[in-house]
Protein backbone atom coordinates (compact mmCIF):
# COMPACT_ATOMS: atom_id res chain seq x y z
CA UNK A 1 0.00 0.00 0.00
CA UNK A 2 1.74 3.61 -1.31
CA UNK A 3 -0.40 6.64 0.59
CA UNK A 4 0.06 10.11 -0.57
CA UNK A 5 -0.96 13.27 1.19
CA UNK A 6 -1.20 16.55 -1.17
CA UNK A 7 -1.60 20.14 -0.34
CA UNK A 8 -3.69 21.57 -2.87
CA UNK A 9 -5.30 24.56 -3.52
CA UNK A 10 -8.84 25.23 -4.15
CA UNK A 11 -9.36 25.68 -8.07
CA UNK A 12 -5.89 24.37 -8.93
CA UNK A 13 -6.19 21.55 -11.85
CA UNK A 14 -5.51 18.91 -9.72
CA UNK A 15 -8.28 19.83 -7.26
CA UNK A 16 -10.91 19.99 -9.89
CA UNK A 17 -9.67 17.29 -11.77
CA UNK A 18 -10.01 15.59 -7.99
CA UNK A 19 -13.48 16.61 -7.41
CA UNK A 20 -14.83 16.08 -11.32
CA UNK A 21 -13.82 12.06 -9.84
CA UNK A 22 -15.67 12.53 -6.83
CA UNK A 23 -12.76 12.86 -4.22
CA UNK A 24 -13.07 15.07 -1.49
CA UNK A 25 -10.93 17.85 0.08
CA UNK A 26 -10.15 17.70 3.65
CA UNK A 27 -8.81 21.18 4.55
CA UNK A 28 -6.95 21.45 1.23
CA UNK A 29 -5.50 17.83 1.45
CA UNK A 30 -6.04 15.76 -1.06
CA UNK A 31 -5.20 11.63 0.28
CA UNK A 32 -4.50 9.35 -2.87
CA UNK A 33 -3.99 5.42 -2.50
CA UNK A 34 -2.52 2.84 -4.57
CA UNK A 35 -3.10 -1.31 -3.36
CA UNK A 36 -1.32 -3.76 -5.12
CA UNK A 37 -2.05 -7.25 -4.14
CA UNK A 38 0.72 -10.26 -4.01
CA UNK A 39 -1.65 -11.60 -7.06
CA UNK A 40 -0.62 -8.36 -9.06
CA UNK A 41 -4.66 -6.62 -9.34
CA UNK A 42 -4.34 -3.33 -8.07
CA UNK A 43 -6.81 -0.62 -6.89
CA UNK A 44 -6.76 2.82 -6.63
CA UNK A 45 -8.23 5.34 -4.22
CA UNK A 46 -8.43 9.41 -4.85
CA UNK A 47 -10.09 11.29 -1.52
CA UNK A 48 -11.45 9.18 0.08
CA UNK A 49 -13.07 7.35 -3.18
CA UNK A 50 -12.70 4.14 -5.70
CA UNK A 51 -11.59 5.38 -8.83
CA UNK A 52 -9.29 4.11 -12.40
CA UNK A 53 -6.08 3.98 -11.93
CA UNK A 54 -5.92 5.80 -14.93
CA UNK A 55 -6.90 8.93 -13.18
CA UNK A 56 -4.17 9.21 -11.00
CA UNK A 57 -2.10 9.03 -14.49
CA UNK A 58 -4.03 11.70 -14.87
CA UNK A 59 -3.24 13.36 -11.73
CA UNK A 60 0.03 12.96 -12.05
CA UNK A 61 1.36 15.60 -13.96
CA UNK A 62 -0.28 18.42 -11.84
CA UNK A 63 0.72 17.30 -8.82
CA UNK A 64 4.57 16.30 -9.44
CA UNK A 65 6.96 17.19 -11.82
CA UNK A 66 9.72 14.96 -12.52
CA UNK A 67 12.94 15.18 -13.63
CA UNK A 68 15.34 13.00 -14.19
CA UNK A 69 17.45 11.71 -17.06
CA UNK A 70 15.15 9.54 -19.06
CA UNK A 71 11.84 11.10 -17.47
CA UNK A 72 11.36 14.26 -18.45
CA UNK A 73 7.82 15.74 -17.53
CA UNK A 74 5.88 18.87 -16.99
CA UNK A 75 7.60 21.77 -18.92
CA UNK A 76 8.62 19.43 -21.83
CA UNK A 77 6.03 20.06 -23.20
CA UNK A 78 4.89 22.94 -25.07
CA UNK A 79 1.50 23.19 -23.88
CA UNK A 80 3.19 23.24 -20.41
CA UNK A 81 5.56 25.57 -21.49
CA UNK A 82 3.31 28.19 -23.22
CA UNK A 83 0.61 28.34 -19.84
CA UNK A 84 4.25 28.83 -17.82
CA UNK A 85 5.04 31.58 -20.22
CA UNK A 86 1.74 33.01 -19.81
CA UNK A 87 1.71 32.55 -15.57
CA UNK A 88 4.61 34.22 -16.14
CA UNK A 89 3.71 37.22 -17.72
CA UNK A 90 0.95 37.53 -15.02
CA UNK A 91 -1.47 40.46 -16.34
CA UNK A 92 -0.06 41.37 -19.47
CA UNK A 93 -1.12 37.92 -21.20
CA UNK A 94 -4.23 37.18 -18.92
CA UNK A 95 -6.12 40.24 -19.37
CA UNK A 96 -5.85 39.41 -23.25
CA UNK A 97 -6.27 36.01 -22.95
CA UNK A 98 -9.98 36.51 -20.95
CA UNK A 99 -11.46 38.76 -23.57
CA UNK A 100 -9.95 36.22 -26.12
CA UNK A 101 -11.06 33.41 -25.09
CA UNK A 102 -14.97 35.18 -25.04
CA UNK A 103 -14.58 36.15 -28.75
CA UNK A 104 -13.07 32.59 -29.25
CA UNK A 105 -16.16 30.80 -27.96
CA UNK A 106 -18.54 32.72 -29.53
CA UNK A 107 -16.67 32.59 -32.34
CA UNK A 108 -17.07 28.83 -32.85
CA UNK A 109 -20.85 28.56 -31.63
CA UNK A 110 -21.50 31.41 -34.74
CA UNK A 111 -18.94 29.16 -37.21
CA UNK A 112 -21.21 26.11 -36.07
CA UNK A 113 -24.29 27.36 -36.68
CA UNK A 114 -23.61 29.04 -39.98
CA UNK A 115 -21.76 25.51 -41.05
CA UNK A 116 -24.95 23.74 -40.13
CA UNK A 117 -27.29 26.08 -41.75
CA UNK A 118 -25.15 26.19 -45.26
CA UNK A 119 -24.50 22.71 -45.50
CA UNK A 120 -27.61 21.21 -44.71
CA UNK A 121 -29.39 24.45 -46.99
CA UNK A 122 -31.45 21.35 -49.51
CA UNK A 123 -32.62 19.63 -46.25
CA UNK A 124 -34.06 22.65 -45.04
CA UNK A 125 -35.45 23.52 -47.97
CA UNK A 126 -36.84 20.34 -48.84
CA UNK A 127 -38.28 20.73 -45.34
CA UNK A 128 -39.84 24.24 -46.12
CA UNK A 129 -42.06 22.51 -48.98
CA UNK A 130 -43.06 19.99 -47.13
CA UNK A 131 -44.38 22.49 -44.34
CA UNK A 132 -45.46 24.39 -47.12
CA UNK A 133 -47.68 21.70 -48.38
CA UNK A 134 -49.07 20.70 -45.19
CA UNK A 135 -50.02 24.10 -44.12
CA UNK A 136 -51.86 24.42 -47.35
CA UNK A 137 -53.75 21.51 -46.88
CA UNK A 138 -55.27 22.14 -43.16
CA UNK A 139 -55.87 25.51 -44.70
CA UNK A 140 -58.31 24.36 -47.48
CA UNK A 141 -60.04 22.32 -44.85
CA UNK A 142 -60.18 25.44 -42.60
CA UNK A 143 -60.82 22.71 -39.25
CA UNK A 144 -62.61 23.54 -36.26
CA UNK A 145 -61.35 22.71 -33.07
CA UNK A 146 -63.29 19.91 -31.49
CA UNK A 147 -64.87 19.30 -34.73
CA UNK A 148 -64.37 16.20 -35.43
CA UNK A 149 -65.72 15.37 -31.82
CA UNK A 150 -69.10 17.56 -33.22
CA UNK A 151 -69.08 15.13 -35.90
CA UNK A 152 -68.51 12.14 -34.93
CA UNK A 153 -71.68 12.58 -32.51
CA UNK A 154 -73.93 14.02 -35.09
CA UNK A 155 -73.17 11.28 -37.27
CA UNK A 156 -73.94 8.68 -34.53
CA UNK A 157 -76.94 10.51 -34.22
CA UNK A 158 -78.44 10.31 -37.74
CA UNK A 159 -77.61 6.95 -38.27
CA UNK A 160 -79.58 6.07 -35.82
CA UNK A 161 -82.29 8.60 -36.11
CA UNK A 162 -85.05 6.19 -36.87
CA UNK A 163 -84.74 4.11 -33.86
CA UNK A 164 -84.38 7.19 -31.71
CA UNK A 165 -87.59 8.65 -32.79
CA UNK A 166 -89.41 5.11 -32.60
CA UNK A 167 -87.99 5.27 -28.92
CA UNK A 168 -89.00 9.06 -28.05
CA UNK A 169 -92.41 8.88 -29.27
CA UNK A 170 -92.67 5.69 -27.08
CA UNK A 171 -91.57 7.26 -24.12
CA UNK A 172 -93.61 10.39 -24.45
CA UNK A 173 -96.79 8.03 -25.23
CA UNK A 174 -96.02 6.26 -21.98
CA UNK A 175 -95.79 9.21 -19.79
CA UNK A 176 -98.45 11.76 -21.81
CA UNK A 177 -100.78 9.31 -23.56
CA UNK A 178 -101.92 8.89 -27.03
CA UNK A 179 -104.37 11.18 -27.83
CA UNK A 180 -106.11 8.85 -30.48
CA UNK A 181 -106.98 6.54 -27.37
CA UNK A 182 -108.47 8.97 -24.47
CA UNK A 183 -109.20 5.35 -22.49
CA UNK A 184 -105.43 4.42 -22.63
CA UNK A 185 -103.44 4.46 -18.96
CA UNK A 186 -100.87 6.61 -19.10
CA UNK A 187 -97.93 7.38 -16.34
CA UNK A 188 -99.15 10.93 -15.96
CA UNK A 189 -102.52 10.71 -15.44
CA UNK A 190 -101.82 7.59 -12.68
CA UNK A 191 -99.91 10.18 -11.31
CA UNK A 192 -102.01 12.72 -11.26
CA UNK A 193 -104.73 10.55 -9.73
CA UNK A 194 -102.38 9.28 -6.93
CA UNK A 195 -101.50 12.90 -5.89
CA UNK A 196 -105.26 14.08 -5.92
CA UNK A 197 -106.09 10.75 -3.70
CA UNK A 198 -103.54 11.98 -1.25
CA UNK A 199 -104.26 15.90 -1.46
CA UNK A 200 -108.08 14.66 0.29
CA UNK A 201 -106.57 13.36 3.31
CA UNK A 202 -103.30 15.34 3.51
CA UNK A 203 -104.73 17.35 6.35
CA UNK A 204 -104.71 14.23 8.81
CA UNK A 205 -101.35 13.38 8.82
CA UNK A 206 -97.94 15.62 8.00
CA UNK A 207 -96.35 12.40 7.09
CA UNK A 208 -99.23 11.85 4.15
CA UNK A 209 -98.59 15.61 3.12
CA UNK A 210 -95.15 15.04 2.87
CA UNK A 211 -95.74 11.96 0.53
CA UNK A 212 -98.14 14.24 -1.30
CA UNK A 213 -95.88 17.00 -2.03
CA UNK A 214 -93.52 14.40 -3.28
CA UNK A 215 -95.96 13.30 -5.86
CA UNK A 216 -96.54 16.93 -6.80
CA UNK A 217 -93.32 17.39 -7.64
CA UNK A 218 -93.14 13.90 -9.12
CA UNK A 219 -96.19 15.07 -11.77
CA UNK A 220 -94.27 18.05 -12.67
CA UNK A 221 -91.50 16.67 -13.64
CA UNK A 222 -93.41 14.04 -15.56
CA UNK A 223 -94.67 16.63 -17.51
CA UNK A 224 -91.03 18.17 -18.28
CA UNK A 225 -89.82 14.90 -19.47
CA UNK A 226 -92.83 14.23 -21.59
CA UNK A 227 -92.81 17.73 -23.28
CA UNK A 228 -88.68 17.58 -23.53
CA UNK A 229 -89.44 14.04 -25.62
CA UNK A 230 -91.67 15.73 -27.51
CA UNK A 231 -89.18 18.52 -28.86
CA UNK A 232 -86.78 16.05 -29.34
CA UNK A 233 -88.51 14.00 -31.69
CA UNK A 234 -89.92 17.02 -33.58
CA UNK A 235 -86.24 18.24 -33.77
CA UNK A 236 -85.05 15.11 -34.92
CA UNK A 237 -83.53 15.27 -38.80
CA UNK A 238 -83.52 11.87 -40.55
CA UNK A 239 -81.96 13.49 -43.71
CA UNK A 240 -79.93 11.42 -45.39
CA UNK A 241 -78.33 13.75 -47.35
CA UNK A 242 -77.46 15.52 -43.91
CA UNK A 243 -75.64 12.37 -43.06
CA UNK A 244 -74.08 11.88 -46.30
CA UNK A 245 -72.57 15.63 -45.97
CA UNK A 246 -71.41 14.65 -42.43
CA UNK A 247 -69.52 11.71 -43.24
CA UNK A 248 -68.00 13.62 -45.95
CA UNK A 249 -66.77 16.12 -43.69
CA UNK A 250 -65.44 13.66 -41.02
CA UNK A 251 -63.25 11.62 -43.80
CA UNK A 252 -61.64 14.64 -45.18
CA UNK A 253 -60.80 15.79 -41.71
CA UNK A 254 -59.71 11.87 -41.33
CA UNK A 255 -56.98 12.80 -44.04
CA UNK A 256 -55.88 15.50 -41.57
CA UNK A 257 -54.96 13.58 -38.53
CA UNK A 258 -53.83 10.26 -40.30
CA UNK A 259 -51.02 13.05 -41.59
CA UNK A 260 -50.66 15.35 -38.99
CA UNK A 261 -52.23 14.42 -35.39
CA UNK A 262 -54.41 11.89 -33.59
CA UNK A 263 -57.23 14.46 -33.37
CA UNK A 264 -58.19 17.56 -34.96
CA UNK A 265 -56.56 19.46 -32.15
CA UNK A 266 -53.40 18.10 -32.40
CA UNK A 267 -54.04 18.93 -36.32
CA UNK A 268 -54.26 22.50 -35.38
CA UNK A 269 -51.13 22.72 -33.42
CA UNK A 270 -48.98 21.14 -35.46
CA UNK A 271 -49.87 24.26 -38.29
CA UNK A 272 -49.11 26.66 -35.40
CA UNK A 273 -45.50 24.83 -34.93
CA UNK A 274 -45.24 24.28 -38.82
CA UNK A 275 -46.09 27.87 -39.39
CA UNK A 276 -43.20 28.84 -36.70
CA UNK A 277 -40.52 26.72 -38.08
CA UNK A 278 -41.52 27.78 -41.51
CA UNK A 279 -41.09 31.57 -40.42
CA UNK A 280 -37.69 30.23 -39.14
CA UNK A 281 -36.70 28.22 -41.97
CA UNK A 282 -38.02 31.25 -44.36
CA UNK A 283 -35.17 33.14 -42.68
CA UNK A 284 -32.19 31.47 -42.89
CA UNK A 285 -31.30 34.07 -45.39
CA UNK A 286 -31.05 36.61 -43.58
CA UNK A 287 -29.72 34.30 -40.54
CA UNK A 288 -26.69 33.90 -42.95
CA UNK A 289 -26.02 37.18 -43.90
CA UNK A 290 -26.25 38.00 -39.95
CA UNK A 291 -24.01 35.29 -38.87
CA UNK A 292 -21.93 35.95 -41.42
CA UNK A 293 -21.31 39.88 -40.92
CA UNK A 294 -20.96 38.61 -37.01
CA UNK A 295 -18.25 36.05 -38.25
CA UNK A 296 -15.67 38.64 -39.67
CA UNK A 297 -16.00 40.79 -36.75
CA UNK A 298 -15.04 38.20 -34.28
CA UNK A 299 -12.34 37.30 -36.52
CA UNK A 300 -10.85 40.71 -36.44
CA UNK A 301 -11.70 41.30 -32.99
CA UNK A 302 -9.49 37.85 -32.65
CA UNK A 303 -6.68 39.46 -34.63
CA UNK A 304 -6.46 42.27 -32.23
CA UNK A 305 -6.10 39.85 -29.34
CA UNK A 306 -4.29 37.90 -30.57
CA UNK A 307 -1.78 40.57 -31.33
CA UNK A 308 -1.81 41.74 -28.18
CA UNK A 309 -0.88 37.73 -26.95
CA UNK A 310 1.73 37.68 -28.82
CA UNK A 311 3.28 41.12 -28.17
CA UNK A 312 2.93 39.94 -24.69
CA UNK A 313 4.31 36.62 -24.71
CA UNK A 314 6.81 37.93 -27.07
CA UNK A 315 8.53 40.58 -24.17
CA UNK A 316 7.50 37.98 -21.25
CA UNK A 317 9.64 35.25 -23.00
CA UNK A 318 12.84 37.50 -23.04
CA UNK A 319 12.25 38.04 -19.44
CA UNK A 320 11.81 34.24 -18.30
CA UNK A 321 14.85 33.52 -20.76
CA UNK A 322 17.02 36.13 -19.41
CA UNK A 323 16.66 35.28 -15.76
CA UNK A 324 16.83 31.03 -16.23
CA UNK A 325 20.22 31.86 -18.35
CA UNK A 326 21.30 33.89 -15.93
CA UNK A 327 20.75 31.12 -13.26
CA UNK A 328 22.60 28.17 -15.33
CA UNK A 329 25.77 30.29 -14.80
CA UNK A 330 25.66 29.34 -11.50
CA UNK A 331 24.70 25.54 -11.99
CA UNK A 332 28.15 24.53 -13.97
CA UNK A 333 26.35 25.58 -17.43
CA UNK A 334 28.18 29.01 -17.87
CA UNK A 335 27.66 29.47 -21.46
CA UNK A 336 24.67 28.05 -22.31
CA UNK A 337 21.59 30.11 -23.13
CA UNK A 338 18.24 29.52 -23.26
CA UNK A 339 15.49 31.32 -25.33
CA UNK A 340 11.73 30.84 -26.00
CA UNK A 341 10.50 30.20 -29.56
CA UNK A 342 6.99 32.75 -30.26
CA UNK A 343 5.97 31.90 -33.59
CA UNK A 344 2.60 30.89 -35.79
CA UNK A 345 1.66 28.57 -38.21
CA UNK A 346 0.66 30.08 -41.54
CA UNK A 347 -3.10 29.57 -42.11
CA UNK A 348 -5.22 31.51 -45.09
CA UNK A 349 -8.37 30.67 -42.82
CA UNK A 350 -6.96 32.34 -39.98
CA UNK A 351 -6.45 35.69 -38.18
CA UNK A 352 -3.97 38.38 -39.03
CA UNK A 353 -1.21 38.89 -36.48
CA UNK A 354 2.48 40.93 -37.16
CA UNK A 355 1.05 41.00 -41.14
CA UNK A 356 0.15 37.48 -41.72
CA UNK A 357 -2.68 35.21 -42.40
CA UNK A 358 -2.26 32.28 -39.11
CA UNK A 359 -4.11 29.66 -37.70
CA UNK A 360 -5.47 30.17 -34.03
CA UNK A 361 -6.91 27.88 -31.40
CA UNK A 362 -8.54 28.56 -28.15
CA UNK A 363 -5.20 29.84 -26.67
CA UNK A 364 -4.41 32.11 -29.24
CA UNK A 365 -2.30 32.03 -32.47
CA UNK A 366 0.85 31.41 -30.81
CA UNK A 367 3.10 27.98 -30.68
CA UNK A 368 5.68 28.66 -27.67
CA UNK A 369 8.00 26.47 -27.35
CA UNK A 370 11.58 26.53 -24.85
CA UNK A 371 15.02 25.91 -26.61
CA UNK A 372 18.52 25.95 -25.41
CA UNK A 373 22.10 26.26 -27.28
CA UNK A 374 24.05 24.20 -24.69
CA UNK A 375 27.49 26.24 -25.72
CA UNK A 376 28.70 29.21 -28.30
CA UNK A 377 28.28 28.41 -31.99
CA UNK A 378 25.46 25.73 -30.73
CA UNK A 379 22.38 26.25 -32.15
CA UNK A 380 19.27 26.72 -30.28
CA UNK A 381 17.41 23.69 -30.04
CA UNK A 382 13.97 22.55 -28.17
CA UNK A 383 14.92 21.64 -24.74
CA UNK A 384 14.23 18.21 -25.03
CA UNK A 385 16.60 17.45 -27.69
CA UNK A 386 19.16 20.03 -27.15
CA UNK A 387 20.86 18.47 -23.57
CA UNK A 388 22.17 16.15 -22.31
CA UNK A 389 20.15 14.10 -19.41
CA UNK A 390 22.44 16.07 -16.67
CA UNK A 391 22.69 19.15 -18.41
CA UNK A 392 18.70 18.77 -19.18
CA UNK A 393 18.02 18.35 -15.57
CA UNK A 394 19.95 21.50 -14.51
CA UNK A 395 17.99 23.61 -17.52
CA UNK A 396 14.62 22.70 -15.74
CA UNK A 397 16.29 22.96 -12.07
CA UNK A 398 16.77 26.84 -13.28
CA UNK A 399 13.19 26.91 -14.96
CA UNK A 400 11.60 26.13 -12.03
CA UNK A 401 13.63 28.13 -9.81
CA UNK A 402 12.90 31.58 -11.60
CA UNK A 403 9.28 30.22 -12.06
CA UNK A 404 8.02 29.14 -8.68
CA UNK A 405 5.11 30.68 -7.21
CA UNK A 406 3.21 30.76 -10.40
CA UNK A 407 3.38 27.04 -11.83
CA UNK A 408 0.77 24.85 -9.58
CA UNK A 409 2.78 21.89 -9.36
CA UNK A 410 3.40 21.32 -5.46
CA UNK A 411 5.89 19.14 -5.50
CA UNK A 412 9.22 18.28 -7.81
CA UNK A 413 11.50 15.00 -8.32
CA UNK A 414 14.64 15.62 -9.48
CA UNK A 415 17.11 12.17 -10.12
CA UNK A 416 20.58 12.78 -10.77
CA UNK A 417 20.18 16.73 -10.95
CA UNK A 418 23.71 16.90 -10.22
CA UNK A 419 24.98 14.85 -12.84
CA UNK A 420 28.77 15.39 -14.15
CA UNK A 421 29.42 18.54 -11.80
CA UNK A 422 31.01 18.65 -8.24
CA UNK A 423 32.52 21.15 -6.09
CA UNK A 424 31.11 24.99 -6.17
CA UNK A 425 28.21 23.86 -8.75
CA UNK A 426 27.19 21.13 -6.75
CA UNK A 427 26.84 23.46 -3.96
CA UNK A 428 25.10 26.24 -6.37
CA UNK A 429 22.76 23.37 -6.97
CA UNK A 430 22.41 22.44 -3.82
CA UNK A 431 21.67 26.52 -2.79
CA UNK A 432 19.06 26.41 -6.08
CA UNK A 433 17.00 23.54 -4.79
CA UNK A 434 16.73 24.89 -1.25
CA UNK A 435 15.51 28.33 -2.94
CA UNK A 436 12.90 26.36 -4.85
CA UNK A 437 11.34 24.42 -1.33
CA UNK A 438 10.45 27.56 -0.18
CA UNK A 439 7.85 27.50 -2.47
CA UNK A 440 6.98 23.69 -2.96
CA UNK A 441 8.31 20.46 -1.91
CA UNK A 442 11.35 19.52 -3.60
CA UNK A 443 12.53 15.62 -3.40
CA UNK A 444 16.17 14.93 -5.10
CA UNK A 445 17.80 11.73 -5.50
CA UNK A 446 21.44 12.44 -5.63
CA UNK A 447 25.07 11.48 -4.49
CA UNK A 448 26.91 14.67 -3.67
CA UNK A 449 27.30 15.74 -0.76
CA UNK A 450 27.19 19.34 -0.75
CA UNK A 451 23.21 18.95 -2.17
CA UNK A 452 22.66 16.78 0.45
CA UNK A 453 23.88 18.98 3.19
CA UNK A 454 21.26 21.50 1.63
CA UNK A 455 17.82 19.43 2.51
CA UNK A 456 15.29 20.09 5.16
CA UNK A 457 15.64 16.51 5.79
CA UNK A 458 18.19 13.76 4.52
CA UNK A 459 17.18 10.28 4.02
CA UNK A 460 19.09 7.22 3.73
CA UNK A 461 18.10 4.26 0.99
CA UNK A 462 19.85 1.45 1.19
CA UNK A 463 19.59 -2.67 0.42
CA UNK A 464 20.76 -5.17 2.23
CA UNK A 465 20.69 -9.14 1.63
CA UNK A 466 20.68 -11.87 3.86
CA UNK A 467 21.61 -14.66 0.95
CA UNK A 468 17.74 -15.43 0.68
CA UNK A 469 16.41 -11.95 0.03
CA UNK A 470 17.44 -8.10 -1.07
CA UNK A 471 14.98 -5.78 0.89
CA UNK A 472 15.28 -2.06 0.41
CA UNK A 473 15.01 0.32 3.83
CA UNK A 474 15.13 3.84 3.84
CA UNK A 475 15.88 5.60 7.81
CA UNK A 476 15.92 9.32 7.91
CA UNK A 477 19.17 10.68 9.05
CA UNK A 478 19.45 12.66 12.30
CA UNK A 479 21.94 14.74 14.31
CA UNK A 480 25.29 12.63 14.16
CA UNK A 481 24.01 9.89 11.65
CA UNK A 482 23.43 12.72 9.54
CA UNK A 483 27.57 13.46 9.86
CA UNK A 484 27.98 10.12 9.37
CA UNK A 485 26.57 9.68 6.14
CA UNK A 486 27.86 12.90 4.55
CA UNK A 487 31.44 12.23 5.59
CA UNK A 488 31.02 8.98 3.77
CA UNK A 489 29.97 10.47 0.87
CA UNK A 490 32.74 12.59 1.12
CA UNK A 491 35.48 10.17 1.58
CA UNK A 492 33.81 6.93 1.94
CA UNK A 493 34.77 6.68 5.41
CA UNK A 494 32.42 7.91 8.02
CA UNK A 495 34.75 8.16 11.11
CA UNK A 496 37.52 9.99 9.43
CA UNK A 497 37.89 13.20 11.36
CA UNK A 498 38.79 15.16 8.88
CA UNK A 499 35.44 13.54 6.61
CA UNK A 500 33.60 15.04 9.93
CA UNK A 501 34.96 18.36 9.73
CA UNK A 502 34.23 18.84 6.34
CA UNK A 503 30.58 16.86 6.73
CA UNK A 504 30.17 19.59 9.89
CA UNK A 505 31.14 22.55 7.76
CA UNK A 506 29.20 21.89 4.91
CA UNK A 507 26.01 21.66 7.25
CA UNK A 508 26.92 24.54 8.99
CA UNK A 509 27.63 26.83 5.21
CA UNK A 510 24.21 25.19 4.35
CA UNK A 511 22.55 26.22 7.30
CA UNK A 512 24.10 29.76 6.80
CA UNK A 513 22.47 30.61 3.35
CA UNK A 514 19.05 29.05 3.61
Amino acid sequence: VVEGRFGVRAGAPAAVRAEEAGAELDDGTLLISRTVSAEGRSRAHLGGRSVPVGVLAELADELVAVHGQTDQQGLLRPARQREALDRYAGGAVSVPYAEYATAYRRLRAVSAELAEITTRARERAQEADLLRFGLDEIAGAEPRAGEDVELAAEAERLGHAEALASAASFAHTALAGNPEDPEGLDATTLVGSAGRALESVRSHDPALAALADRMGELAILLGDVAGELARYADRLDADPRRLAAVEERRSGLTALTRKYGENIDAVLAWAREGADRLTELDGDDDRIGELTAERDVLRAELSVLAQALTDARTEAAARFAGAVTEELASLAMPHARVSFAVRQSEDAEGVTVGGRTVAYGPHGADEVELLLAPHPGAPARPIAKGASGGELSRVMLAVEVVFAGTDPVPTYLFDEVDAGVGGKAAVEIGRRLAKLARTAQVVVVTHLPQVAAFADRQLLVEKTHDGMVTRSGVTALEGEDRVRELSRMLAGQEDSQTARAHAEELLASARGHL
